[in-house]
């Protein structure tokens, strides 16, 4: 046993590792414009009077739309 944690080894692999939501949405926003993110992720939030506060709050409570915005960010950068 190499003696680091476990998450240490998988983080060491992971392109979004560091990454807050919050700057991930924010760069994805600032690049595409909430209308083109609401074409490509169909997600109420990014549709109706959206916020980067309301889509935060709906994103860390719906994992597969967290996935989606986090596949879509590594397709864009």
């Amino acid at each position: 046993m190499s003696g680091k944690p476990i998450e240490a080894t998988t983080q060491k692999n992971n392109p979004l590792h560091g990454l807050t939501l919050q700057t991930i949405l924010t760069q994805l926003v600032e690049h595409y414009g909430w209308t083109d993110l609401s074409i490509m992720i169909n997600i109420n939030c990014f549709k109706n009077d959206p916020s980067i506060k309301s889509s935060l709050k709906f994103l860390r409570k719906t994992q597969w739309a967290r996935t989606k915005v986090e596949a879509l960010y590594l397709d864009t950068f």
